[in-house]
């Protein structure tokens, strides 16, 4: 049964939050499910990853917040190029409509090859901007009337005078040029799994830098740090869960180079790794198609470093979410585990929280 507590009253681990359908899934339903125990468990809310397959983000995320009471749902991210800006205004206002005002919006500038093979044009700084002006707007039940537009022309565009809707809208991204802006202009920062300690103190001062130039108050943009969890996993659960995943990252061109970038690792072991035969080989995303044997053969070209997660006891899992708000995180977004899977370390990490309340 969905949660009877007030949407208003914080959740217990309000700080805590996880995805929806973590990774690659043909079963979109599990999401009804996992909103369930992720409320029921206490966490402040959850993140949709879309994929143009079966995560569309207004299905998926109407399923879940019509399945929940309290808890905030987020997409992180969708894009604004996908979608007609009056048509992305209507999906958010209605899910904010929906669930007494419980959605909030993840915006990402979308991966790169992707974008050019669906034929969509980059999606730049101008228009992340424009397109944020122009939703808010219609949100405040404006007209907007822009034959001249970074997001193409907008002759007319209205929802009605009667709206009155306002909702966060956060920046999903990572890389160094980005962060900064997003400090600029977002009410928050969705980082990315696998960044360090020192990319994520970096991160946090990217983003603070920004605010001040916009002569916002920094503590306001409020910063998520996504940390893959894996609770004594087995040898199958590394090679799917962290192995997989970061290689599945490594594989996109333009992508993993930021996040070398912004945890200052050596850009040769990427270098490397895309030239290798396996990786060559292998016809779409490795989270997706590669088998254990490929996976077991890929760790190998992967250094340790290069997979921070939370893995191992409950207790080590914990003290890893911790370490994440102690280094300048608002919020850890828990990664590549279910509600059921992380459940053993809430009670770790409450117990860790009692005895260390500054965070």
């Amino acid at each position: 049964m969905p949660s009877t507590t007030s949407p208003n009253e914080p959740a217990e681990f309000e700080e805590l939050s996880c995805y929806l359908l973590p990774g690659h899934t043909t079963t979109p339903a599990d999401a009804i499910t996992e909103a369930r125990e992720a409320e029921a468990l206490g966490l402040g809310r959850v993140w949709l990853s879309e994929r143009f397959d079966v995560k569309d983000a207004g299905v998926i995320c109407s399923a879940a917040l019509t399945a929940t009471t309290r808890l905030k749902v987020a997409t992180a991210g969708t894009n604004v190029h996908t979608r007609h800006p009056l048509v992305l205004a209507t999906m958010c206002s209605s899910l904010h409509h929906l669930s007494s005002g419980r959605f909030e919006l993840g915006l990402a500038r979308g991966v790169a090859i992707r974008n050019q093979l669906m034929g969509l044009e980059p999606v730049t700084n101008s228009k992340l901007t424009e397109a944020m002006d122009v939703l808010r707007r219609l949100w405040r039940g404006e007209k907007i009337m822009r034959q001249d537009s970074a997001l193409g022309p907008l002759p007319y565009l209205s929802m009605g005078d009667w709206m009155d809707a306002s909702m966060p809208i956060h920046f999903v991204g990572f890389g160094e040029k980005s962060l900064r802006f997003a400090g600029q202009h977002f009410d928050g920062v969705h980082l990315h799994t696998f960044i360090t300690e020192q990319g994520l103190q970096r991160a946090h001062a990217l983003v603070q830098e920004g605010a001040t130039l916009a002569g916002r108050d920094p503590d306001s943009v409020k910063l998520y740090s996504v940390v893959a969890t894996a609770v004594n996993p087995s040898e199958e659960d590394r090679l799917r869960k962290l192995v997989g995943r970061m290689a599945t990252y490594m594989q996109a061109p333009g992508y993993a180079e930021m996040l070398v970038s912004l945890n200052q690792w050596d850009i040769k072991v990427l270098e490397d790794f895309r030239a290798h035969p396996l990786i060559k080989s292998i016809a779409g995303g490795i989270d997706s198609v590669a088998t254990l044997e490929q996976l077991d053969k890929i760790s190998e070209l992967i250094p340790a470093e290069w997979l921070p997660a939370a893995a191992g006891t409950a207790r080590q899992c914990a003290q890893a979410w911790q370490r994440q708000l102690q280094l300048g995180a608002d919020g850890v977004v828990i990664h590549g585990s279910t509600p059921t899977q992380f459940q053993p370390v809430l009670s770790e990490y409450n117990a860790l929280r009692k005895a260390d309340p500054a965070k």
